[in-house]
């Protein structure tokens, strides 16, 4: 039987896949080993974004202003993903459903469930354009339109079996990902540079450390640490219970100090060197075809992944608000055609924008969900101290989270347009997630946590209920 699926023998006899997308994974089926759960997130952290972030950084405003604010990434998106696989892990839960019981209510869960799935979508377009620019460098004769068809379509099938195939893949590929990565560092020391200065002290003429520079790093990162501290959840909800305390530091802090440690600070290495802020260029130009191949490997490992996760979200939007339950190879699908439409409307044209708000509510989200299970939950004890995903014993809507996201969203997306100065202009997403904690607090309080059970469900297992 495997971690994510188990089969159920109907009366007519057909088989029906049990994807957990719409509960928790009951005990007996978390049986995935940390190292397993690291390796497939490993697969998000793995992706040339963070090359192209670390070298956009470097050299629109410093080496070091990149690297300071790596450093900071690292500690924030570490501590908030840490804590959130530690609750995924805890109670078989991702976020869609950890956020039904986590202050937001069935349905206030599920339009944070709608907008999460338009994220993964959106960067697997992101990702994907990627990897078509660097086949059709190689492939001209190839209009990127078909492209675009081959390579969006083939996430379904790599996506069909779920967390298992997931974890094959990416266990798999690494090696080949490490041997590629390791031949472009090796290269990039033989092949001439165009700089030719100390690379991670290089900076823009009239740019200097600190900042206005520093804030805009800060602020690209914003963009993208909610992601990477939530998406973690819907593997770790298979972590077996006694790695649960190892685990969720490893899966927590590991994949944020590679994307933003490691493939950022490369990033900010090739960029640097070749005064050039788009890898499909120069790991073309330092591996040659082979860097057309990596390209695809890399791009691959994180788009089954983006997709794997958007299906999740899709599930419980449509099982919340319609009862529409297809299963999760429906939404797969989905998924991968709407990032094929979406590619082929040049979504890449829209990236600051959408990065814009989505940091925003990201961050949002998962300072909510830390600070109820820290706060509300364990703290001030709160409501209970255990998560409910069934609807029956839920509220529709939890004014705790759902009040405390729109207005921290709104404020965020207004301070991101630049109406509350400069400072808070590049810092929107952690004014918002800030503010987001601060009302979640003051709202639970008001209320009493009267919105977070309808009723108590007649057995909560021990083992899933929060220490207080």
């Amino acid at each position: 039987m495997s971690i994510e699926q188990t089969t159920l023998q109907q009366d007519t006899g057909v088989e029906v896949v049990q994807d957990y997308s719409l509960d928790r994974v009951p005990r007996e089926e978390r049986k995935a080993s940390w190292l397993s759960i690291t390796n497939i997130t490993f697969g998000i952290a793995t992706a040339i974004f963070y090359f192209q972030m670390g070298s956009v950084m470097a050299l629109q405003f410093g080496a070091p202003n990149a690297l300071i604010s790596a450093g900071y990434a690292i500690i924030v998106a570490g501590i908030l993903g840490t804590v959130i696989v530690y609750l995924s892990a805890k109670t078989g839960m991702n976020v869609n459903l950890l956020s039904r019981g986590g202050g937001f209510g069935y349905i206030g869960a599920s339009l944070t469930s709608l907008i999460y799935a338009s994220n993964f979508i959106m960067y697997c377009a992101f990702e994907g354009l990627i990897l078509i620019s660097a086949v059709h460098h190689f492939l001209p004769s190839f209009p990127k339109w078909v492209l675009i068809l081959v390579f969006g379509l083939i996430v379904i099938p790599l996506n069909w079996f779920g967390i298992k195939q997931l974890d094959k893949l990416q266990k798999w590929s690494l090696p080949i990902f490490i041997f590629f990565l390791i031949t472009a560092i090796v290269i990039s020391f033989i092949k001439p540079a165009i700089y030719t200065g100390p690379v991670f002290s290089y900076m823009p003429e009239g740019v200097q450390l600190g900042g206005t520079a520093l804030l805009l790093c800060i602020g690209m990162h914003n963009g993208i640490m909610g992601l990477t501290a939530l998406l973690a959840s819907d593997y770790a909800r298979f972590l077996r219970p006694k790695d649960i305390k190892v685990g969720s530091l490893a899966i927590g802090f590991i994949p944020q100090i590679f994307c933003y440690g490691v493939m950022g600070g490369l990033g900010i290495w090739f960029g640097v060197r070749y005064l050039e802020s788009d890898p499909g260029v120069y790991i073309v130009l330092l591996l040659g075809i082979g860097g057309a191949l990596f390209t695809m490997l890399t791009q691959l490992r994180i788009n089954v992944t983006n997709i794997y996760s958007s299906s999740l979200s899709l599930s419980n939007f449509f099982e919340n608000i319609f009862r529409f339950t297809p299963g999760r190879r429906f939404w797969v699908v989905v998924s991968a055609l709407t990032a094929i439409v979406l590619m082929l409307g040049g979504i890449v044209d829209h990236l600051a924008t959408v990065m814009t708000f989505q940091g925003v509510f990201l961050f949002s989200w998962a300072s909510i969900l830390v600070t109820d299970a820290l706060v509300i939950k364990k703290w001030l004890k709160i409501g209970p101290n255990y998560y409910v995903a069934t609807q029956d014993y839920l509220y529709k809507w939890n004014p705790v989270g759902v009040v405390s996201l729109l207005i921290s969203s709104i404020l965020g997306t207004v301070a991101a347009l630049g109406y509350m100065g400069v400072f808070l202009q590049s810092t929107a997403a952690f004014f918002a997630a800030v503010l987001a904690a601060i009302l979640t607090v003051i709202i639970a309080i008001l209320t009493k946590g009267a919105y977070y059970l309808v009723q108590e469900p007649p057995h909560i297992v021990e083992e899933d209920k929060l220490k207080r």
